[in-house]
């Protein structure tokens, strides 16, 4: 999997992975990372996520890092707000009314860039990503964050039956990326209504994660 896959998706409108509400184990266990108002999020790999004006509504500030374009557009579309866009290197920031989105390959943003972060919200980028690439991932985002408190959400389900992404995740695997740098946390394991993408049963995960 790289780049293409995902630019080709979002060109194409192939967005079974939007989720298009907000998601349930972000609402019942964001108080989990006991932040307060006004405190920064970030949201990697966050395509054009529902969570994110409704992270704002609860008086949260939100940044985030998506490779697509075509999906920071339509999130700022859809909130309705026309954003600034700069140039940073590799990346392109767009910015308007307390969002913050990088452009680009999460692999070249850095602590610098970024800002500080009160906390971390991965609900689409680790299951999203393939075994190869997981671990390097989270070393990466612990670097850039500080090592912030995360919410993790992930699925576990027969990765048979279905192939991902979003790909299933053991607890085994959760570990081997965040252990090292975290204690883990399991908040929720609940049925997901109907199966993932309505093909197969699945359960979904959340996750708290606090530096060692």
């Amino acid at each position: 999997m790289d780049a293409k896959f995902w630019h080709d998706r979002w060109q194409e409108g192939r967005l079974g992975f939007h989720e298009g509400k907000v998601n349930r184990l972000l609402e019942a266990h964001i108080g989990a990372l006991a932040l307060g108002e006004g405190a920064r999020i970030f949201v990697p790999l966050c395509g054009k996520a529902v969570d994110i004006p409704w992270l704002l509504s609860r008086g949260y500030r939100v940044a985030g890092a998506e490779l697509s374009e075509i999906a920071v557009r339509d999130l700022f579309d859809e909130m309705g707000v026309t954003p600034e866009v700069t140039e940073l290197g590799a990346l392109r920031r767009y910015v308007a009314q307390g969002v913050e989105i990088f452009v680009g390959d999460i692999f070249d943003l850095t602590a610098e860039t970024l800002g500080a972060v009160d906390a971390v919200y991965d609900r689409a980028a680790l299951v999203a990503l393939p075994q190869e690439m997981r671990r390097r991932y989270a070393a990466h985002l612990a670097a850039i964050t500080e090592r912030a408190p995360q919410l993790l959400v992930t699925f576990e389900y027969d990765q048979s039956v279905m192939p991902g992404p979003p790909f299933s995740l053991s607890e085994a695997e959760v570990r081997a990326c965040h252990a090292e740098r975290f204690t883990i946390a399991e908040l929720a394991d609940e049925e997901v209504p109907g199966g993932l993408k309505g093909i197969c049963p699945a359960r979904e995960k959340a996750v708290l994660l606090r530096s060692r």
